[in-house]
């Protein structure tokens, strides 16, 4: 089952969208929001399943879905937390400027949580007001929960896994250090997130959901050239179960929290950092991660990082080549 808001009032009104992203038909008669089909997900649920077999076999009125319409499938949430569940990528960090990788950062997962009120559509435009502040997208898989018991483990939280998704994780790298800096994480570093159209139900995703992980190509363009061709599934060290338990440790999760798991990074298959894609590599799914590579390599950054006009597009293919969650795309503009 797909799933996506359109913009009305707050929080969007609730659509069952078809299998290859062209129709939808309305479910606000059955439930108004997607927050509210999170609050009471196995009241709601059938009856959604129902209404996504009676769209694809056309036995109801359906309209025609456009990506650009969709606001985010939340477009607020009771709390946005991200990991950083490719180890890859924070080793590279570190290795850039000359520091060793703790050892507990391969059993215990990096999180921060980000402003969740505030959530933006995949075609909404990437708002910069200032360049210097070095802007970068982040291109991320999301799960989104039900409620979630305190102490719940790595592998029975997967079972409380409603929904998967793509996000754009906004960074103004300029920024970082400063309130790192500080020892209190990010504030002002991490402006609104972009998510993709459509948020997907585990099932329905067949083999390329296993283990916690979504095992998908992730095709990560920038002003349409390829930027990253990776595997979301691949080199991921903590699988999304781990990740809710990990931020369950101490407290219990609401209904329509979103997970995210981080950059997503892959090592060349000879366990080096990577290649570009122009280069014949994987590429990577952050300008931060590719001016890392450069600087060990090179001893100096040259990729610039996102200007006005700029455009990325972020998608996840499956086997037929086919977008599953729809693509994020954003142009950079100020504001």
């Amino acid at each position: 089952m797909k799933l996506a808001s359109l913009p009305q009032l707050r929080d969007g009104r609730l659509i069952v969208v078809s299998d290859d992203l062209a129709w939808y038909a309305d479910a606000d008669h059955i439930v108004p929001t997607m927050q509210g089909l999170l609050d009471d997900w196995d009241r709601y649920a059938p009856y959604l399943e129902a209404l996504a077999i009676e769209l694809q076999h056309e036995a109801i009125p359906q309209k025609r879905f456009h990506e650009r319409e969709a606001a985010a499938p939340l477009p607020r949430a009771f709390q946005w937390a991200d990991g950083s569940a490719y180890v890859n990528h924070v080793e590279l960090v570190r290795k850039a400027r000359g520091a060793e990788l703790p050892a507990s950062f391969w059993t215990d997962p990096l999180m921060y949580q980000g402003g969740s009120d505030d959530l933006r559509g995949a075609r909404e435009p990437l708002v910069l007001r200032d360049e210097a502040w070095g802007v970068d997208f982040e291109a991320e898989v999301v799960v989104v929960t039900g409620d979630v018991p305190q102490g719940v483990s790595a592998e029975a939280a997967r079972d409380y896994i409603r929904l998967v998704g793509l996000v754009n994780d906004v960074s103004l790298r300029g920024l970082i250090p400063d309130e790192l800096g500080k020892g209190f994480g990010f504030v002002q570093s991490k402006p609104a997130s972009h998510f993709s159209p459509v948020f997907v139900t585990p099932e329905s995703l067949g083999a390329a959901w296993a283990g916690g992980k979504l095992s998908l190509p992730l095709h990560v363009d920038l002003n349409g050239a390829p930027f990253g061709r990776l595997d979301a599934g691949e080199d991921m060290t903590f699988d999304f179960g781990a990740l809710i338990a990990h931020l369950a440790k101490t407290r219990s999760l609401g209904a329509g929290s979103i997970i995210g798991s981080g950059t997503v990074s892959n090592r060349d298959p000879d366990g080096s950092a990577g290649k570009p894609v122009a280069e014949g590599g994987r590429g990577y799914a952050c300008i931060a991660e590719q001016r890392m590579v450069e600087t060990i390599r090179d001893g100096a950054a040259h990729t610039p990082f996102l200007r006005c006009g700029d455009t990325v597009r972020i998608d996840a293919k499956d086997a037929r080549g086919h977008s599953v969650f729809g693509a994020i795309e954003q142009t950079v503009t100020r504001g």
